[in-house]
């Protein structure tokens, strides 16, 4: 086995993540990475099989953890009972809000990368799973008051949707914008309060 240049591999990532950034993954060319990295293309195979293996190099591991992380939050809010969940929302605590927040920061190139730079990977939907994981969230409350007989207002899944979107839309402002991190979570902590406010009201309850 042939072995590895650590010192090269590091050079190649910080070439693609500033041609990504750059050009995004549709616009940025192998051989700019290379010549970046003071390497030739052919170099690049040695260790990346294409251009999508050295984008989820730099994004997999911060997309794979943020992802499971808001699903362990989703999967503890829905072992609460009725009553504690109408209480505690939003179900995301201040504590969780926080940790998002902070984790996109100390990740900021990974995740600018997945919410601006990645039309045409597998990645390009990575908002729209967040949203889901949330919508799925949403009906599993509805259902439950339904089933326990509480009334409520009607809402249906179109907006349902369009208000989990508008929550991660928020939330991912901050990178799109490249907002200071202190100012991030400050938005983040109004966010998470309108949010919650308005679920109550759509909802009609108290």
């Amino acid at each position: 086995m042939r072995p590895i240049n650590q010192q090269l591999k590091t050079k190649l990532l910080e070439a693609a993540r500033k041609e990504f950034l750059e050009k995004g993954f549709a616009g940025a060319q192998l051989r700019k990475i290379a010549q970046e990295a003071g390497a030739t293309t052919g170099s690049i195979y040695k260790y990346y099989k294409d251009k999508q293996a050295l984008f989820d190099a730099l994004v997999s591991e911060p997309a794979r953890e943020l992802e499971a992380r808001y699903r362990k939050v989703q999967e503890d809010f829905r072992a609460l009972p009725l009553d504690r969940k109408l209480s505690s929302l939003p179900e995301v605590t201040e504590d969780e809000s926080l940790w998002m927040m902070k984790f996109i920061y100390d990740h900021f190139d990974a995740f600018k990368l997945l919410i601006c730079c990645s039309d045409g990977t597998s990645y390009a939907h990575f908002i729209e799973t967040m949203v889901q994981i949330e919508v799925d969230a949403s009906h599993d409350l509805i259902d439950l008051m339904d089933t326990a007989g509480m009334a409520h207002h009607p809402i249906d899944d179109e907006l349902i949707h369009i208000v989990a979107s508008a929550l991660f839309s928020g939330i991912f402002e901050t990178v799109r914008h490249d907002m200071p991190r202190e100012k991030a979570y400050a938005h983040m902590f109004s966010l998470r309060e309108f949010y919650s406010a308005g679920w109550y009201k759509i909802l009609g309850i108290t």
